[in-house]
């Protein structure tokens, strides 16, 4: 594992990972507070506020395969496995959002199945399977696993959420991309708190 240093994010103008971190959460702090005439947004804590707002941000930094989506207004699906600590904030939050031609849609699984259709999973705690039974369950699939902070092991992961000083970040594994048959964009790389490299 080595750290990678800053890198530019053209799509939200940030130029070092605090820049991207300082704008995710002003992002998550204006999405939780409804504007005038909107409604309500859930209540959810920032963390899960910032982890929510990260995972349809990764999207499109992935290279997806091309038979990825059957067709061209097929939704493109993050999935929740196991508990619900974003309750509906990120179905609120990319509602009206979509990648390219493909609207983002929310799933909760209490199971990850190899035929789940999930483009993202994020896998928080499992009451019916391990993390790795999870990750093993999409293994080979084209699907970007997201683990939570809260599972210190989670080998296999593409990309694991850390706490670092309070702020919420993230190591990717080039290795687990690979053989889900994924590639991350350098840029997102740069971005990253530490890369596991493909051996």
């Amino acid at each position: 594992m080595r750290p990678r240093t800053a890198g530019l994010l053209a799509w939200l103008g940030a130029r070092t990972p605090a820049c991207l971190l300082a704008l995710v959460l002003a992002c998550a702090t204006c999405e939780a507070s409804p504007q005038p005439g909107q409604q309500a947004q859930p209540e959810v804590s920032l963390e899960y506020a910032v982890k929510a707002t990260y995972l349809y941000k990764l999207a499109p930094f992935v290279n997806w395969p091309p038979a990825t989506f059957e067709s061209p207004d097929q939704p493109f699906r993050i999935c929740v496995a196991g508990e619900a600590p974003f309750d509906d904030y990120l179905q609120h939050a990319v509602a009206g959002r979509s990648l390219g031609t493909h609207p983002f849609e929310v799933r909760r699984l209490e199971t990850v199945t190899p035929d789940s259709q999930c483009q993202i999973v994020f896998i928080s705690r499992l009451s019916s399977q391990t993390v790795q039974q999870a990750l093993e369950a999409v293994s080979g699939k084209p699907v970007l696993t997201v683990v939570d902070s809260s599972e210190p092991r989670a080998d296999g992961g593409i990309v694991q959420f850390v706490i670092e000083r309070g702020r919420v970040r993230f190591v990717i594994d080039t290795g687990a991309a690979a053989r889900n048959h994924i590639t991350i964009n350098s840029k997102l790389l740069n971005l990253a708190l530490a890369v596991r490299e493909a051996s």
